[in-house]
């Protein structure tokens, strides 16, 4: 059987074929069994493992896609607060985020609302975390920005100071 894939792909000015997608990311989904076990890799070759719920043939063997969301959004967000805080010379020791979020009773079953508690630890000034982490989640993150087009993302935090 042959198979034939069609892309439209509009002509420039000059006549040549114009990639209507040139993507600055790619990643790649592999499933893994016969059920909804699935490895997503990206160009590094680093790797996460999905699945489905139990009801739909999943079996543990990794995250479910909406848990990586919430990992994404984590990770971004942390990334960001590190940053900022090194940039404003805090010495940050610690970070630890945990993520609680809300999901609709509808189909599709979309994130209504998410809180982020960040746990850091180290001689920081309160004000500086909590400038870093309003910037990370109502600007720079990539993920909470687009998430927060559909879910409402709250946030706090609390500080560890260093010999307490």
């Amino acid at each position: 059987m042959n198979l034939m894939r069609l892309i439209f792909s509009p002509l420039s000015t000059s006549g040549t074929l114009i990639n209507p997608y040139q993507p600055s990311m790619k990643i790649t989904l592999q499933r893994l069994n016969d059920a909804v076990h699935f490895e997503a890799k990206n160009n590094d070759g680093n790797t996460i493992h999905m699945d489905g719920s139990p009801e739909i043939g999943g079996e543990g063997k990794g995250v479910r896609p909406m848990q990586a969301l919430l990992m994404s959004l984590a990770g971004c967000s942390s990334m960001d607060v590190v940053s900022l805080l090194k940039k404003m010379r805090q010495p940050l020791e610690d970070i630890r985020l945990e993520v609680n979020a809300h999901r609709v009773d509808a189909v599709p079953a979309v994130f209504d609302k998410i809180h982020l508690q960040f746990f850091l630890k180290g001689d920081l000034d309160e004000e500086k975390v909590d400038k870093a982490i309003s910037k990370s989640v109502d600007k720079y993150c990539s993920v909470a920005r687009m998430v927060d087009k559909v879910a409402e993302i709250t946030w706090s935090f609390e500080i560890e100071k260093l010999g307490n």
